[in-house]
């Protein structure tokens, strides 16, 4: 056939007939779309980004480096089609588009960086530095080899990230979390509550009837989904907070009574107040001259009425120290023990001559003995947050260069500890509560959101720690047959029946005391005794369950109400409730305010780079991002 072609188009009919041919060919493939096939192989552009276009070749080259690094954490092959299903495809396109408008708005705004700059600082950069913490020329290259880059690639990616870094930099810079945001959450976390309760047995409802077969069926048949074998798993944790890293012991007594004294008027009662009103004089000797007519018998409001003052100008009212505002004009009034005339003091507005009116005694609720171990534990846990952040450092270079997680926590000189099986509740399988490792819903979201293999993010704590997990098995969740869970199901409609009617004897109980009967005598009635717990916050407590707590702070101040409990029903009164003042030097605060600081400042980020993708009208080829990744021929 190709030779008779050949002759064919040697004559002029021939060619003629031969293009007819062809163009009725290439019609009948633009008609059943095969020309995208053509088209897709000779187009380069996978998206365009403004002015600027990130080429198929870049993104694939991107993908696959991305590919290696997630297989290294893994320490297994990983597919396209599973790196797709977890979004891998989507995540790199994103950087990719994020760098690219960054580097845009770069350029637009004249910034720029030297190479002689470039290397400075790739040469300060801490993965690179040897056990000398000096620049390690051969980890450099090995670390770039091994992420798929030459020298030279390398570095004209870090130019373009430092760039970046300063844009996104200039942006966040001096942000801080709302301060509406860290008191209300001060609120809920230090909020402290007295509690009188009781508990009310399930006894005190009677003996529920053993249910028939019948019955027992109909419950499981109603609620068959209830009895699944929940899924567990089996995790590695680490965790390092100052907490788990401070050492009271070596805090002195010196450190430790210095902190009391300056915390004391804030923790442990009321400071000091004065009664103060002042005057002010243009000059010092003016003031001096005012003072010796006071000295003589001259009454204040006399001399405020000579100078034209009422009572509103001159009165401060009753102030503590720090509300002076200057600690040199502090000490000088408070320094006086009695009530009298201060002065003259020199203040931003001239020379003061105030007088102390009345004076009202500080009162301490707790001695420095008896707090002297909680201020060295604070001091020591201060002290111990570098050492956390450098132990997480530390850690995540490890796992970076592939190592697993009981691999680099060894070489930290730290121990991990292994949870066999865990539910999403933090349970055991067989029910009952993992003590001390799950205080945080966070760190157990992360856990059920992860799976074996996969290389997590450190969940932080709420004193400024860090928790590193591994997810090493996986036990499915599955149903299970009435035969394999009768025992269950009856256990389950006898407690079902018996807690109803706990809880209506609770209710009216609860009832009484909101009525206004002393929980003394509704106690008594019921044949138990009162129990007074101070010092319960929204936190795990020894003595409560997390239903009882959420039950207690869902009732108002002076409330009462009840809960569901181990043995029965807590029937309980809110005896007060308070909140320590939110003071913004406190640990606490700094903490909350480091764990905030991330997730505020990537909240701004991401509508300015969402800001500048709409001003660069972003547009993406669908077709070419497929074929990039192996995934074109499962969408045809």
């Amino acid at each position: 056939m190709l030779e008779g072609l050949r002759i064919a188009s040697q004559h002029r009919i021939g060619r003629i007939v031969l293009g007819l041919v062809m163009g009725f060919i290439a019609l009948s493939f633009a008609v059943w779309g095969i020309g995208d096939v053509f088209r897709g192989f000779t187009s380069t552009r996978l998206a365009k980004v403004g002015s600027g276009e990130i080429s198929v070749e870049a993104f694939r080259g991107a993908y696959q480096n991305e590919l290696r690094r997630l297989q290294q954490r893994a320490r297994r092959a990983i597919t396209n089609e599973e790196a797709r299903r977890f979004g891998l495809d989507q995540q790199v396109l994103q950087r990719l588009i994020t760098e690219l408008s960054l580097d845009q708005k770069a350029k637009a705004l004249g910034l720029a960086i030297s190479e002689d700059e470039t290397l400075r600082l790739t040469r300060e950069e801490n993965v690179f530095k040897g056990p000398t913490g000096k620049f390690d020329s051969d980890r450099f290259k090995q670390i770039i080899r091994d992420a798929g880059y030459t020298e030279r690639s390398f570095l004209v990616e870090q130019k373009g990230s430092y760039l970046r870094k300063e844009l996104t930099d200039s942006i966040v810079a001096g942000l801080e979390p709302p301060r509406l945001v860290l008191e209300a959450l001060h609120r809920f976390r230090s909020e402290t509550r007295e509690i009188d309760y009781f508990l009310l047995p399930a006894a005190a409802v009677g003996e529920v009837a053993k249910p028939t077969d019948e019955e027992l069926k109909k419950y499981f048949d109603d609620r068959e989904q209830s009895f699944r074998a929940r899924e567990y798993r089996k995790v590695t944790l680490l965790t390092v907070t100052p907490a788990s890293l401070a050492k009271p012991q070596e805090i002195g007594e010196a450190e430790a009574r210095k902190l009391y004294d300056e915390v004391k008027a804030k923790r442990y009662g009321t400071a000091e107040k004065r009664h103060l009103r002042q005057i002010l004089f243009a000059s010092k000797d003016e003031a001096e001259k005012a003072l010796e007519r006071l000295g003589g018998g001259l009454a204040f409001d006399q001399l405020a009425t000579e100078r034209k003052l009422s009572q509103k100008d001159i009165d401060l009212g009753l102030l503590e120290a720090r509300d002076l505002g200057d600690k040199q004009i502090a000490d000088k009034v408070f320094a006086s023990p009695q009530p009298g005339f201060v002065g003259p003091i020199q203040t931003a507005f001239g020379f003061a001559i105030l007088q102390v009116e009345k004076i009202v005694p500080s009162v301490f609720t707790r001695s420095y003995e008896e707090a002297s171990d909680e201020l060295r534990r604070e001091i020591a846990r201060e002290r111990s947050v570098p050492s956390v952040r450098k132990l997480h450092d530390a850690i995540e270079d490890q796992r970076t260069g592939g190592k697993a997680l009981g691999e680099a926590v060894k070489s930290a000189g730290l121990d991990v500890t292994t949870v066999e099986a865990v539910d999403s509740t933090g349970l055991d399988p067989a029910g009952k509560e993992i003590a001390g490792l799950f205080g945080s819903e966070d760190l157990l979201k992360a856990i059920f959101a992860s799976d074996v293999g996969v290389d997590n993010d450190t969940v932080p704590t709420r004193d400024g720690g860090y928790v590193w997990f591994e997810i090493a098995k996986v036990e499915p969740a599955r149903q299970r047959s009435f035969a394999e869970v009768k025992e269950a199901v009856e256990a389950a409609l006898r407690g079902e029946k018996q807690q109803k009617a706990l809880t209506e004897r609770a209710d009216a109980l609860t009832a009484e005391l909101r009525a206004g009967k002393a929980i003394e005598d509704v106690a008594k009635g019921s044949g138990a005794e009162t129990r007074h717990v101070n010092d319960v916050k929204r936190a795990p407590h020894p003595e409560l369950s997390t239903a009882a707590i959420v039950a207690i702070f869902d009732a108002p101040p002076h409330g009462a109400g009840s809960a569901a409990v181990e043995g029965g029903r807590l029937v309980f009164q809110v005896k007060s409730a308070s909140t320590p003042a939110y003071d913004p030097a406190s640990i606490e605060a700094k903490a909350a305010a480091e764990q905030l600081r991330p997730a505020f400042t990537n909240d701004i980020l991401e509508q300015y780079v969402g800001a500048l993708e709409k001003v660069f009208n972003v547009s993406i080829n669908e077709h070419a991002l497929q074929a990039a990744t192996g995934g074109a021929d499962q969408n045809q």
